[in-house]
């Protein structure tokens, strides 16, 4: 690799690392190019040599942001019981500490929006879907008859319910929740609803 290739991709790192530092700490509304450009010294107009826009950064950021997040839940897969039941119980949980301790970086997860007209890029899309696995996992132990496609369906269900739940309960100026007491009730709910699901199924 040629030394220009070379500093290319090192500031290409330096951006993605200082957009991440950026959104922790003021969110995607504390996102300015200029800053950023600042921050790991070079042009305004240079950005946009290291990424196409900042679509693209922002991605980039989730894409760091969702690794973390995947190496949360599959540490909290192997710490405990095996139990399907309690699997998903301690990765709910899991989940929901991971967005109280990271809550910029996982809100811009969700509120980012692409530019109108444009589709997220694939790669994106595979690495959001990619943790769908953990959910996937015991589900398909506890429901062994099912389909992928039912499967896929639960999947979903349960994650939007245990991220609504995480949605609320973070939220400062609505119904903010205590932690401890946050993550008690996830447990019971996701309790509850693998109780109904398996009692439905028998």
């Amino acid at each position: 690799m040629s030394k220009a290739l070379e500093r290319r991709a090192k500031n290409r790192e330096s951006l993605i690392a200082a957009g991440e530092r950026r959104i922790a700490a003021g969110g995607l509304a504390g996102l300015k190019t200029r800053d950023l450009a600042r921050d790991i010294g070079v042009a305004n107009g240079a950005v946009y040599n290291l990424v196409e826009d900042v679509d693209e950064l922002i991605l980039r950021v989730g894409s760091h942001t969702l690794a973390r997040l995947d190496a949360a839940l599959t540490s909290a897969e192997a710490d405990g019981p095996a139990s399907p039941r309690e699997t998903l119980v301690r990765i709910a949980v899991a989940y929901c500490d991971f967005a109280a301790e990271n809550i910029e970086l996982w809100r811009a997860l969700f509120e980012h929006r692409m530019a109108p007209g444009k589709p997220v890029p694939e790669w994106a899309v595979s690495e959001q879907m990619n943790l769908f696995r953990h959910i996937y996992r015991p589900l398909a132990e506890l429901f062994p008859k099912r389909t992928p496609d039912e499967l896929g369906v639960t999947a979903r269900s349960l994650f939007s319910a245990v991220h609504g739940m995480v949605l609320l309960g973070l939220e400062q100026k609505l119904i903010a929740v205590p932690l401890e007491a946050l993550r008690a009730e996830i447990a019971a709910i996701v309790r509850a609803m693998v109780d109904g699901l398996t009692a439905n199924a028998a």
